[in-house]
């Protein structure tokens, strides 16, 4: 199988503009990102896709690879499919990277790719939950999985609600589970996708993820003791400082 890794990295982020270029201990986001990356032996490539010039140079003149793509994408999905047309190679998967996460260790991005069979349609990360802070915390989306590891559902509400337990002990009661937003798709399938419509799972919840169960796709879960560290606001920013490099 080959595989393209692929960051989507916009210039507008609503909470934190221009946070792909801030600089982390000497090197900026984008960069951080890139590098853990091209770490993980299962991808034959690693690009960044952005809309906005800046980033497209800054990757350029660190040695990464980009490609600019529309600044009218409603999601890094979306984007990850115009980066994989404007390649010039033909790949089996495209993995989508988060590029908000600076310290994205490699291996939960070969445990994905490693099932990556041909036969799996997309796929992404779960993590055990081990607190009630993340158990009941409504944005931390959750994801309920079957006897083959597929996505049931995601929701940021807690789910399985159990009935006659007391919310204290959920946690020793059942197995729940976070959902990491790491997506593999295969090629022929990110095209589907990107062509359907809004589904109104995906209104309800507010997660793009839904609209592919929604029509009829099967999402393989892998689940990762890996954690993930995004930033979305300055605090992020400051706490992942701190966790990773003081």
């Amino acid at each position: 199988m080959r595989i393209l890794g692929i960051i989507p990295a916009r210039y507008a982020s609503t909470r934190f503009p221009a946070k792909a270029l801030v600089d982390i201990g000497g090197k900026s986001m984008i960069q951080r990102v890139y590098e853990q990356s091209t770490k993980a032996t299962q991808l034959d490539q690693v690009i960044v896709a952005t809309d906005d010039e800046r980033i497209f140079n800054h990757v350029q003149s660190f040695g990464g690879k980009a490609v600019m793509t529309s600044d009218h994408h409603q999601s890094g999905t979306d984007r990850c499919y115009e980066a994989l047309t404007k390649t010039d190679q033909t790949y089996d998967y495209v993995i989508n990277i988060q590029g908000d996460e600076p310290f994205i260790s490699p291996d939960p991005i070969d445990h994905l790719a490693g099932v990556l069979t041909g036969e799996t349609e997309l796929a992404t990360l779960v993590k055990v939950i081990d607190s009630d802070e993340i158990l009941f915390n409504p944005n931390v989306p959750k994801a309920v999985l079957n006897k083959r590891n597929e996505v049931m559902y995601f929701s940021r509400q807690t789910i399985p609600y159990l009935r006659n337990a007391e919310t204290e002990s959920w946690l020793e009661k059942h197995v729940f589970y976070k959902h990491i937003g790491i997506y593999a798709y295969r090629s022929d399938v990110l095209a589907e996708i990107t062509k359907l419509p809004v589904s109104s799972l995906e209104k309800a919840e507010a997660l793009e993820q839904l609209r592919w169960l929604e029509n009829g796709y099967a999402i393989r879960a892998v689940v990762t003791s890996d954690d993930s560290h995004g930033v979305d606001t300055p605090d992020d920013l400051d706490r992942v400082t701190k966790k990773f490099l003081s």
